[in-house]
């Protein structure tokens, strides 16, 4: 697992695991399933899953479902495509 030391950065509120630099975010104002949605350019310590197409609320997408790494837990989506 990459830890990172000294500069601001997201991690997971149940198992503190790093996921993302400050520096990564791109955009906080999204709305996922379950609520409040953070977009990153880059994260880790997490595993993508398999591709699929689904219906989203911006149309039809590829997406990968996003898991951490340490505990495979899903922690959201990677929008691969738009349709």
């Amino acid at each position: 697992m990459t830890e990172i030391v000294g500069p601001r950065l997201y991690s997971c509120c149940n198992c503190r695991n790093q996921v993302a630099l400050h520096d990564d975010v791109i955009s906080k104002s999204f709305q996922g399933r379950n609520g409040r949605a953070f977009l990153f350019s880059h994260a880790m310590n997490v595993m993508v899953g398999p591709k699929e197409d689904r219906q989203l609320m911006t149309g039809l997408h590829t997406v990968a479902d996003v898991f951490l790494s340490r505990l495979s837990r899903g922690i959201g989506l990677e929008i691969r495509a738009g349709l």
